[in-house]
């Protein structure tokens, strides 16, 4: 089985705990044996996957198989178009070169609930929700990129993984996957064009 999660802020990707403040997906209820495809920071949200079959864990985990990612991000500020193609084209992130990926503003801009316990924004700052889809996985690597380029994340929500969404998946909820949801993971959606600023 393949089980689909709307994993919420400040629950750990893992079953026992590690001394931290933070949750555990033991709060919720999951069918016995069943173990996380990859993971999510505690501080991100979003599409987390759940399985009990090694095979399907294997090849989604499998670096050369690169499947898309796509992840929307709350930044500071509003990145220009020399921000954009910093990210696309790779930046530096723990002494090596992220990948090429795809970035841009989304627009309109998503109209997403607040998180508990809410983002520190600062009101003289302005914010902007950008799309983020990369093939890779590093650690926080998305928030490290953004970084880079002088835009820090101030909140991150997985919403894709292949070509399945995590749609209208209620946050903190759980479902298992039809057989043709399981084929959409190793299927990525149309590609962006290049990016521009307020591309859609």
């Amino acid at each position: 089985m393949v089980l689909a999660f709307h994993k919420p802020y400040g629950v750990l990707s893992q079953f026992t705990p590690d001394g931290s403040i933070n949750r555990t997906l033991a709060d919720y209820s999951f069918p016995p044996y069943v173990y996380p495809i990859g993971r999510l920071d505690a501080d991100s949200e979003g599409l987390l996957l759940l399985s009990d079959e090694a095979r399907i864990t294997s090849m989604l985990l499998r670096p050369e198989a690169r499947h898309e990612k796509e992840y929307w991000v709350q930044v500071e500020r509003i990145p220009n178009q020399e921000a954009l193609d910093k990210l696309e084209k790779g930046v530096a992130v723990g002494g090596a070169t992220t990948l090429p990926c795809r970035a841009r503003i989304l627009i309109p801009q998503p109209k997403i609930q607040s998180r508990n316990p809410p983002v520190r924004a600062r009101k003289s700052v302005l914010d902007c929700w950008l799309s983020i889809i990369v093939v890779e996985g590093r650690n926080r690597q998305v928030r490290r990129m953004t970084a880079a380029v002088g835009h820090p994340t101030l909140r991150l929500i997985r919403q894709r993984i292949g070509g399945l969404w995590l749609a209208d998946l209620q946050l903190g909820i759980w479902r298992e996957l039809s057989e043709g949801e399981r084929n959409d993971l190793f299927r990525s959606s149309v590609p962006l064009r290049r990016n521009s600023v307020g591309a859609t």
